[in-house]
């Protein structure tokens, strides 16, 4: 293996786990056990709301199987991240910069800065939308004052890796159970979500159906998870040595991943269906969050499951996701400059980079267009173009790595799993640029 600099330096190696040969399955999934809860987070971002709601509302739970095929393509796309920084003890960005020329280098860093800013977009106007539900602040003072998360950040930070991936972990269980009582109260029917699971070809022939489901791929499948699960599944301090313990280490990662990508899956069903049950019936589309925590109040939107803490349950969940999806852009906005540049700045200074530079458009479209909560949504809508196009970029590369003998030795893919990858990404690249000429046209 080609000697580099250790991925995110501060985390990496920092947390000790169980030797292979002592401690139960629960000690080991325990110790390995967090990583997955930061990447999680990105498969439920303001983005991946906006789709969700709106395929409920519009398809009641037609579109569940189409979050279910999302997160397996998922989980396989993070197996072969994690297995490239377990393995080859190198992130992604580390990695493809070792095997392309500079200029292409430079390329890579400038088309993923842009897509890391865009996730940090759909933070910035996620968290500016639930103050503005919350406690009624204009759009733009709650844009201005998303510059001060950098503060909490730096603050999770200061705990090491191992307190924000709990902190991280307690976020998604509060949002995943303000979502499961909503969704309870609502009384779905069980078997009309059995049968949405199951994927039908009618998908393909409805026009607008198609749109949508490509919008909830589009918002599930994203470049920075990719590059951030690469450098996270390094933080584990264990003998990369051991033949035995890369093995376990990789066992354990992939196991931390599903059961939080599972956990992902289940908040955005629980979107889906609460748009489906309450909203289905009453406008057969939803074009705000606006609307959902209006609706969640309204009795003659919702019927007697009409509460004003409903709606602020809604927006409280809104507020949390857009803090801690920063904590995330974070990381993956500072794996992509050291890995293609080899620059490192205090995680503090990237945050700071990173949300001023994304303000800057926020703010002249705003004074442009006026600071209303239809374009902002609309800025997420498109934000999922720039990841569209940065996907490939991240996907093929990755495949294409892992089934490098000389960098993976004995865990380099089979003909079966680069096939299928291949395939995967292909058909992820052809749905995601229908989605471009979609949104555009």
């Amino acid at each position: 293996m080609t000697d580099v600099k250790k991925s995110l330096d501060e985390i990496n190696q920092s947390v000790k786990v169980p030797s292979v040969y002592e401690s139960s399955f629960t000690q080991k999934f325990l110790a390995y056990s967090g990583p997955g809860a930061l990447v999680a987070v990105g498969y439920m971002d303001p983005g991946n709301w906006l789709t969700s709601l709106s395929g409920g509302s519009q398809y009641r739970y037609q579109l569940l199987s189409v979050l279910l095929i999302s997160i397996i393509v998922a989980m396989f796309m993070q197996s072969l991240s994690i297995k490239l920084g377990v393995v080859a003890r190198q992130d992604l960005a580390q990695a493809i910069a070792l095997k392309v020329p500079r200029s292409v280098r430079y390329g890579l860093w400038i088309l993923n800065e842009v897509a890391m800013m865009a996730t940090d977009l759909t933070g910035v106007v996620g968290t500016a939308i639930a103050l503005r539900l919350l406690f009624g602040l204009p759009l733009l003072y709650g844009i201005l004052l998303t510059i001060f998360d950098v503060l909490i950040v730096l603050l999770f930070l200061r705990f090491g890796i191992r307190r924000i991936e709990f902190i991280v972990l307690s976020a998604i269980l509060v949002v995943g159970v303000i979502f499961g009582i909503e969704v309870f109260r609502a009384h779905p029917p069980i078997a009309a979500i059995l049968n949405g699971v199951v994927p039908t070809a009618d998908i393909f022939q409805d026009h607008q159906k198609l749109v949508l489901s490509l919008g909830i791929m589009g918002a599930t499948i994203m470049p920075h998870n990719i590059y951030l699960h690469s450098s996270l599944a390094q933080s584990r301090r264990y003998d990369y040595h051991d033949p035995a313990q890369v093995k376990e280490a990789l066992r354990f990662a992939n196991w931390d991943s599903n059961v939080h990508l599972i956990a992902a899956l289940f908040i955005n069903a629980l979107l889906l269906i609460l748009g489906g049950t309450l909203f289905f019936h009453a406008s057969g589309q939803l074009a705000s969050f606006q609307n959902v925590f209006d609706g969640l109040k309204n009795s003659n939107v919702v019927g007697s499951l009409a509460s004003p803490a409903m709606s602020l349950l809604f927006a409280f969940a809104l507020l949390i996701t857009g803090l801690i999806s920063s904590i995330t852009s974070t990381l993956s906005g500072q794996i992509v400059m050291e890995g293609y540049l080899n620059i490192r700045l205090p995680l503090w200074q990237r945050r700071l980079l990173t949300r001023f530079v994304t303000l800057i458009p926020i703010l002249i479209i705003g004074f442009i267009v006026g600071f209303n909560e239809q374009d902002f949504e609309d800025m997420i809508v498109y934000a999922q173009i720039a990841l569209s196009i940065a996907l490939p970029f991240t996907l093929f590369p990755m495949i294409l790595l892992t089934s490098s003998k000389k960098l993976m030795g004995e865990h380099v893919n089979s003909k079966l799993v680069l096939v299928v990858g291949l395939i995967l990404a292909s058909i992820i690249t052809v749905l995601n640029l229908q989605l471009i000429v979609s949104t555009l046209g």
